[in-house]
């Protein structure tokens, strides 16, 4: 009965800590749990205050309008959501880090929007719901003047209509 009542306290104890250590209940021993890899740099839907929606954003390298892997997941989500509300149109906005001249921004902004919207028409997305506009530099997500604030900045945002 104090073995319980010890094992019971401990876990209580355990779950209050940010630590990601548990007691085994029936050896009472510690272990560690594995934690999660954080990725490098943002990706998909909801990583930060400014995404709301369903589309999540896909993010770009710098002067770079080459989908990753990991947009290119990102955008078979917002295919799969498109192709199941088949009256949702969508724009495919274009951003860039604040780097770069206006024009030129404006134009990679552009080749962004382009690349994420021929995506999702291979994927089987009727070109007729989706249109494209850039924003270059104009419409940033984060306003720091760091890498953490550019790779924010590099992205396609999704605004259903």
């Amino acid at each position: 009965m104090k073995r319980n009542s010890i094992i019971v306290l401990a876990l209580m104890v355990t779950a209050g800590c940010s630590s990601k250590s548990a007691v085994t209940p029936d050896t009472g021993t510690t272990s560690q749990a594995p934690s999660a890899p954080v990725p490098s740099s943002p990706t998909g839907y909801g990583f930060d205050q400014w995404q709301t929606g369903p589309l999540g954003d896909v993010f770009f390298e710098f002067d770079s309008s080459t989908l990753s892997a990991d947009g290119q997941e990102q955008l078979k989500q917002n295919g799969i959501y498109l192709e199941s509300n088949a009256l949702k149109k969508a724009i495919v906005e274009g951003h860039c880090d604040e780097r770069g001249t206006s024009e030129y921004n404006l134009a990679l902004g552009d080749r962004r929007a382009v690349s994420a919207k021929e995506f999702l028409v291979r994927y089987g997305v009727s070109p007729s719901r989706l249109e494209t506009v850039s924003f270059g530099e104009e419409r940033p997500f984060a306003l720091g003047h760091d890498e953490e604030a550019w790779a924010k900045n590099r992205r396609a945002h999704f605004v259903l209509k």
